[in-house]
């Protein structure tokens, strides 16, 4: 019989026969028109009919239950398929009590043993039959599970009590042959760690989330077997639950063929996880950010990269389809700046081709570009504040030293493929490849915006990363914060611009207790990350003298700026004032004589602007002595004779 569906039913029938007849036998009630031999040979023809074992076969090798424990099973599952064994439960007893006793199987099954039902035993530890309510435990009604009489009857299903817990992972239909290699060796861990139980968790590490759970899918789909994904905020912290859900989950895994992928993407709290993970004996696998280490249980670290350069040009080229000889020598420049996901290629292409498919027009390196850009920020925009840079060299008013300077950095960020790939730097070594720079000087001397030139000449995204914001006083809570900006930022390679950092760096004191070892720690690391970044890092200080020369050896650029002298004052007055509005009678040479940085200047003028605005004249002089005036008193400060002479 080759219909499986079929000779599983004719099968699970036939066994049934069998306890028909060993209950009839017990009670009395009619006699079996066949004898056990009979019986028994028909149980046997339908299991030689079935191309694959049966269901119940299954169930009992799976949970190792002893001939009485799989009679027992029957017995429970035939009073639901079979009105007549209902009322044979009834027949030595109250007629009320149609169903399966503990002690009605004692009497009438062959091999009887109590250990059955314990509460430790196959029967009642998978949950495979409930004990129902009664006056002693052999006179508690039994009942099967309802999934497990389904899956008797060769129906198959997620149990309901998982939905809303789990939900299955569809693996894509290609991977890049990076990370076919990764599902290879999951493959193969997983086959030899099922040959000395509990098998080994699988942690995948790094990379995108969404990235690893298709390698997993990818390697579980080769193994025959469905992956679904648990969230971390999903597991009870409560012991009871917790428990019930694992043993509830590899109960669903034995009789479905599935594998468990837990995602500790976002634990806050990983106590509960961990004693998830060492309950579940199926096979499983976890993605996170950080190894996760069990003291019970071998874990195998895989780390999950990004696809190499010559895959991800593959991919574009894919992705884009007939778009992509419009910009072929474009995706060299792209692949090396932007270190996006398999999934962010390929909605970064939709995004294009959905513009300009209609359209009949060819992308350009740009538009391709700010597509890329966009793909990519999703992640680092609740991590930091970006800026849209809109500041540009003729804005920036500095000495020359300081703008070749900031000219050296950009040159660097822009050439970093042909010095690092083409002329062979990295493969020389890995240290020291990430471009970074120490900008110092007092406040409103020009050093966010020259962050803002830099962006606006490379067109890459700017995030200001606060850390006042990030430093914090519980240890290794820094380090965290610190690799999900560096984590995030290395898709697009933005420009992070990391202000007050006064608050990380200092004198490095001399180690008196833990918290002061952290501390270097922390600095440590950070240094680390922005030597090994693949952007633009800049850290911003007013107090360079209070930095560890120890720390300012490892920064690539270092730029001061200067309070701007009287003549620089004058120059970026003149530059203040956009094109279009209305100006009379300023004196930028006497304007320079106030001895402010280049901040308090875009103050005054903007105030100064709203002045004129609200009279309904062009802006003058005296709108910006009111101004200046308003400026000083946020300083509590009044302007000097000398600096406003003649302004009005």
């Amino acid at each position: 019989m080759s219909n499986w569906h079929e000779g599983n039913q004719r099968y699970l029938m036939a066994c049934l026969s069998v306890i028909r007849d060993a209950l009839q036998r017990y009670t009395g009630e009619g006699a079996g028109f066949e004898s056990l031999e009979q019986l028994a040979a028909a149980v046997v023809e339908a299991r030689a009919a079935l191309p694959s074992p049966p269901a119940l076969d299954s169930v009992c090798e799976l949970f190792g239950l002893s001939s009485f424990e799989r009679d027992l099973l029957l017995l429970c599952a035939g009073v639901e398929l079979d009105s007549g064994l209902a009322n044979l439960c009834a027949a030595k007893g109250d007629s009320r009590r149609c169903f399966p006793t503990f002690g009605l199987a004692l009497a009438a099954l062959a091999e009887p043993h109590w250990s059955a039902l314990m509460p430790t035993a196959a029967l009642r530890r998978w949950r495979l039959i409930e004990v129902g309510s009664g006056d002693s435990l052999t006179g508690s009604s039994l009942q099967i599970d309802e999934r497990v009489l389904h899956h008797l009857i060769g129906l198959s299903y997620v149990d309901p009590r998982l939905h809303g817990l789990v939900e299955r992972v569809i693996p894509p239909a290609d991977l890049p042959p990076s990370h076919i290699e990764l599902a290879e060796q999951i493959g193969d861990f997983a086959t030899r760690s099922t040959e000395s139980p509990p098998p080994a968790i699988i942690n995948l590490c790094a990379g995108d989330d969404l990235e690893k759970r298709g390698i997993a899918a990818f390697a579980c789909a080769r193994l025959g077997v469905q992956l679904h994904l648990m969230k971390s905020a999903d597991v009870p912290a409560g012991f009871s639950e917790r428990e019930a859900l694992s043993r509830l989950w590899e109960r669903e895994a034995a009789l479905g063929g599935l594998a468990l992928l837990v995602s500790c993407e976002d634990a806050d709290n990983i106590r509960p996880v961990r004693a998830f993970l060492g309950n579940v004996r199926s096979l499983l696998l976890v993605v996170s950010r950080e190894p996760i280490y069990l003291h019970d249980r071998d874990v195998i670290r895989l780390d999950v990269n990004r696809p190499r350069r010559a895959e991800q040009e593959f991919l574009w080229r894919e992705a884009l389809g007939p778009l992509a000889a419009r910009v072929d020598g474009q995706l060299p420049v792209l692949v090396s700046q932007f270190n996006l996901s398999v999934q962010g290629v390929r909605a970064a292409s939709a995004t294009i081709k959905q513009k300009l498919d209609a359209q009949d027009q060819g992308a350009s390196g740009t538009e391709l570009w700010d597509a890329c850009r966009a793909q990519a920020r999703s992640r680092l925009d609740n991590l930091g504040q970006r800026i849209e840079p809109a500041a540009t060299w003729d804005d920036l008013v500095l000495p020359e030293q300081q703008r070749q300077t900031l000219r050296d950095i950009a040159a660097h960020v822009r050439r970093r493929p042909k010095v690092y790939e083409e002329w062979g730097f990295a493969a020389k070594s890995a240290r020291g490849l990430g471009i970074s720079a120490l900008f110092a000087g007092p406040s409103g001397t020009g050093k966010t915006m020259s962050a803002e030139v830099l962006a606006n000449e490379l067109r890459l995204d700017l995030y200001r990363i606060d850390l006042s914001q990030v430093v914090s006083k519980y240890i290794g809570e820094t380090e965290k914060n610190l690799r999900l900006v560096f984590d995030a930022a290395e898709e697009g390679g933005a420009v992070l611009l990391f202000d007050e950092a006064d608050a990380l760096f200092g004198k490095r004191s001399e180690v008196k207790d833990s918290h002061d070892r952290y501390a270097n720690i922390e600095v440590s690391y950070l240094l680390q990350r922005m030597e090994t970044y693949r952007g633009l890092s800049i850290l911003t200080t007013n107090m360079k003298q209070a930095l560890d020369t120890a720390f300012l050896r490892r920064i690539r650029f270092i730029v001061q700026f200067p309070f701007p002298d009287a003549e620089h004052r004058a120059e970026i007055w003149r530059r203040v004032f956009p094109s279009c509005t209305p100006t009379d009678g300023l004196d930028f040479e006497r304007l320079g004589r106030l001895a402010v940085p280049g901040g308090n200047i875009r103050n005054i003028a903007l105030n100064a602007a709203f002045l004129a605005a609200d009279s309904g004249q062009p802006v003058r002089m005296w709108h910006l002595l009111r101004a200046a005036h308003t400026e000083y008193s946020k300083l509590d400060k009044t302007p000097s004779d000398a600096e406003v002479r003649g302004w009005a």
